[in-house]
C-alpha cells in the first residue's frame, strides 16, 4: 500500500525557510532516537545550555533515516508535514544511489560553513549543492 501525498502537493520548489523547518524537526527526532540508542546525548555546556553530542553511532541513525526515508517515501517526516517530497530530474521517484548520493552532498554543503544548504535561498530552482550533485529536486 503506497501512502498518498497531502493534497497541497504541487510540482512547485520548496523554499529555503521551510526546508529548514522540516530539517530542524528530522534533526531533532533523529536526535532523539539516537539518545535512546546511545548514539548521543545531552550535556551541559560551559555556557549554561545543554549540549547535544553525536558519535558514530549517532551518525549511522542520521545516515539511515534520511537516506532511508528517502529511498522508501521520498520524503522525511519533517518534509511531509510540509507537504515536501524529493524528486529526480523530470519528477521521476528517487533511486537509491542518488538518494546516497544526496546525503553525502548535504554532509558537505553542511561542512562548508552551511554555504551548500543556503544556496536554496539563492538558487533560481532552490536546490542545494546536494540537491545539483544528486539532480534531486524538493517539491511541494
Amino acid at each position: 500500500m503506497q501512502a498518498t501525498m497531502p493534497a497541497q502537493t504541487t510540482t512547485a520548489p520548496a523554499g529555503f525557510w521551510i526546508r529548514v523547518l522540516a530539517y530542524v524537526i528530522d534533526a531533532v527526532l533523529v536526535s532523539v532516537v539516537a539518545s535512546f540508542v546511545g548514539g548521543g546525548a545531552l550535556r551541559p555546556s560551559t555556557d549554561g545550555g545543554m549540549n547535544f553530542d553525536l558519535n558514530g553511532t549517532g551518525m549511522l541513525i542520521g545516515a539511515l533515516y534520511f537516506v532511508g526515508a528517502w529511498i522508501l517515501m521520498g520524503t522525511t517526516v519533517g518534509m511531509r508535514i510540509f507537504g515536501m517530497r524529493i524528486v529526480m530530474s523530470g519528477g521521476a521517484k528517487l533511486t537509491p544511489v542518488a538518494a546516497i548520493i544526496r546525503f553525502v552532498g548535504l554532509i558537505v554543503s553542511f561542512a562548508v560553513i552551511f554555504i551548500g544548504v543556503v544556496w536554496v535561498a539563492f538558487d533560481k530552482n532552490k536546490q542545494g549543492w546536494h540537491d545539483k550533485i544528486a539532480g534531486t529536486y524538493v517539491i511541494r
